[in-house]
């Protein structure tokens, strides 16, 4: 069983940065893969950002590539998502996830077992 605890959302203006954490509670925290998901008002939670348990790859959605910055310090049990220059298509709620590193498609949501309860960011104009 992994618990998940997201912090550090918040109202930022467009080209801002955020730090969003999650940190995972559990003794096999750091056995899973991490995945960050978001989900904008009258919209489906759609994948943002996943990274294997190692931290050795990682993956993004081609909406937030070359912005967005995952990254984990398994030592702290925690997930990190870096966003940079922030536009208000942004703005959502952010849930991390976490899935079996044996499981395929990264991408899809049916893939992970645990969910955080979700931080809201918006990014004004």
């Amino acid at each position: 069983q992994v618990q998940l605890v997201e912090s550090g959302g918040g109202l930022v203006q467009a080209g801002d940065s955020l730090r969003l954490s999650c940190a995972a509670s559990g003794r096999t925290a750091s056995s899973y893969s991490m995945g960050w998901f978001r989900q904008a008002p009258g919209k489906e939670r759609e994948f943002v950002a996943a990274i294997t348990r190692s931290g050795d790859a990682t993956y993004y959605s081609s909406s937030v590539k070359g912005r967005f910055t995952i990254s984990r310090d398994n030592a702290k049990n925690t997930v990190y998502l870096q966003m940079n220059a922030l536009k208000p298509e942004d703005t959502a709620v952010y849930y991390c996830a976490a899935r079996s590193p044996y499981a395929s498609d990264y991408r899809a949501m049916s893939t992970y077992s645990y969910w955080g309860q979700g931080t809201q960011v918006t990014v004004s104009s």
